[in-house]
């Protein structure tokens, strides 16, 4: 469709409780496209390739579109068709200090677009203009752990739904970008705050917590989308008595502080009715002398009955995780031979495959080279070997922190029945120093230094069995999500601006484009009138001397850049 926005009233502008909806040169009301946007549409997502209506594309987070007018014989001739500055319109004056890590949504022509300190845009998706934009006040002393950023939204029944640093949830008109409701999950006093991209499941917005660098207590939360009613809450520590307690010291209260913050988008099952999410590190990081145990449900993937909010099963990756390996990484559900499976690349380096309906595992393999901390026992379980367990030692270990892959995303493409995986190649050393718990102070158990010298990344693909096909390799690691496509093409951005194009059956390099600014964002792709576009943020300021992507948190120029093919002369 063609957006023609003088069909639209005029919204004007409002200002109410701290937050801002501003209006801009280019209409400032949408057309009501999200009006339509149900359940059953995001439950069939896939079939409307055109539109990208969910954090992953649908519910299985696989990041494949079936869209191929983009192909392998034609992206060679792929050209910017529009870019979006964040950092230099209106009234967001300069360069932007902040990064993108967000997935556009598209849905009939319109895009919906998330980024740093509460901001929210509406743009058109065929030329780029803003249409309307919302920032949300957030307070200057919240405690965040790795960045001000916010990785998407969520959108249905003409509402679009968001995050804030603060911990709030909030839900826009998406014809006007004004509140409709505005609700807290958490504490930014105890360090608590929010990052991830909402999921609309049923008549619910389900979200997570942030913060578990802090000493907290992660959290799932599950919303009416109409009211913002609180529908239930499912802690990832379980409390004394409770199921899994028994993994926590039996005297104190680590467990109260324990982490396991689910800040990335779950995936949704509707046979088993199960929402897969992964959990974050325990608190706090390597310091395991004060919470003994394997701490359960940090650094584990648990299937959560989402009209309940209950735990149905789990699988933990790295039990008593001393080496900070969050295991919050998308889990993709695909079938084989009759399976339901899911698939997850972890932060510790080793892909796991699990049986959805149960947790049983099904494989376990590594997908990077070097894996120092930990190794596969006989029996298949990960093992640990490499402790950073004495204080004031330096231990050095692979993969680092920053994990084997972050926390950007593979994609798996059911028409190759391979998965692309970002790869990150790089150690470092961890000395343990004993930190004493203070409510909104980092609970960081060690002082850390990553390996500048020795760093590596590739875009990988392996299949459903854990046998890598081929390999694209790079000298830095890489850290943004990829994205697989109808097109046989796998898009995948760099820390050194490279946005890049590989044939998904060979990993041959077949286009690229320097985009200014570093990646380390999702791109989604999507059709309007007929042309198919690749929509990537960008902004997270390229290589910086001493950090890792993701562990800077601060970029400049932040854009998003829309890619096509040229339009017929």
């Amino acid at each position: 469709m063609t957006v023609d926005y003088a069909d639209y009233v005029d919204a004007g502008e409002a200002v109410d409780q701290g937050t801002l909806n501003y209006k801009t040169p280019g209409g400032d009301v949408a057309p009501p496209v999200v009006a339509g946007v149900d359940y059953e549409r995001i439950l069939n997502a896939r079939q409307e390739p055109q539109n990208w209506l969910t954090y992953y594309g649908a519910y299985n987070g696989q990041r494949y579109s079936p869209l191929d007018q983009i192909n392998t014989d034609n992206v060679k001739r792929m050209v910017p068709a529009w870019v979006f500055q964040a950092g230099t319109t209106g009234l967001i004056a300069g360069a932007s200090t902040y990064s993108f890590e967000a997935a556009p949504i598209v849905v009939d022509g319109v895009m919906f677009l998330s980024g740093w300190d509460g901001w929210v845009w509406a743009l058109d998706a065929k030329t780029g203009v803003e249409i309307w934009r919302y920032k949300h006040a957030i307070p200057f002393d919240v405690s965040l752990c790795c960045g001000n950023v916010n990785r998407g939204v969520a959108v249905a029944q003409g509402k679009v739904f968001f995050v804030t640093a603060n911990a709030r949830v909030l839900a826009l008109d998406a014809t006007t970008g004004k509140r409709v409701w505005d609700k807290t999950y958490g504490d930014v006093r105890a360090g608590e705050s929010a990052t991830l991209a909402p999921l609309v499941v049923k008549n619910m917005v389900i979200v997570g917590s942030s913060g578990g660098e802090f000493g907290v207590r992660g959290h799932l939360d599950a919303f009416d989308l109409e009211t913002g009613e609180h529908q239930w809450r499912c802690y990832t520590v379980p409390k004394p008595g409770e199921p899994g307690s028994e993994t926590w010291p039996a005297d104190g209260e680590a467990w109260a502080r324990g982490g396991a913050n689910c800040w990335i988008t779950g995936t949704f099952d509707p046979e088993t009715n199960l929402l897969y999410v992964g959990t974050g590190n325990p608190a706090p990081d390597f310091d395991g002398e004060v919470r003994e145990g394997d701490n359960l449900f940090t650094d584990s993937i648990i299937a959560v009955d989402v009209d309940s909010g209950q735990i149905r099963w789990h699988y933990q990756c790295t039990p008593h995780d001393v080496w900070d390996y969050d295991s919050i990484g998308e889990c993709i559900l695909f079938e084989q031979d009759g399976r339901k499976l899911l698939g997850h690349f972890d932060k510790n380096g080793y892909f796991f495959v699990l049986d959805r309906t149960n947790g049983a595992r099904v494989g376990i393999t590594p997908f990077v080279d070097r894996i120092t901390w930990g190794a596969i026992t006989r029996d298949g379980q990960v093992t640990a070997k490499v402790y950073p367990d004495k204080e004031g030692e330096p231990v050095h270990f692979y993969p680092g922190p920053a994990g084997a892959k972050e926390w950007t995303h593979a994609a798996y493409s059911p028409k190759t029945g391979l998965f692309y995986v970002p790869v990150q190649d790089t150690g470092a050393t961890a000395t343990r120093r004993r930190r004493e718990f203070k409510e909104s102070i980092p609970y960081w158990g060690a002082g850390v230094q990553v390996d500048i010298g020795d760093m590596a990344g590739s875009i990988s693909a392996f299949d459903t069995a854990g046998e890598e096909k081929w390999r694209w390799r790079n000298d830095l690691p890489m850290c943004a999500s990829t994205l697989a496509t109808g097109g046989d093409l796998v898009f995948a951005g760099e820390p050194s601006g490279e946005f890049n194009a590989l044939d998904a059956r060979t990993g041959e390099l077949l286009w690229q484009f320097q985009c200014g600014s570093g990646h380390h964002s999702s791109p989604t792709t999507y059709m309007v009138d007929g042309r198919q576009y690749v929509a990537v943020p960008v902004g997270w300021g390229g290589w910086a001397e001493g950090f890792l992507p993701g562990m800077l948190g601060a970029g400049h120029g932040s854009a998003l850049i829309v890619f096509a093919l040229p339009e017929p002369s």
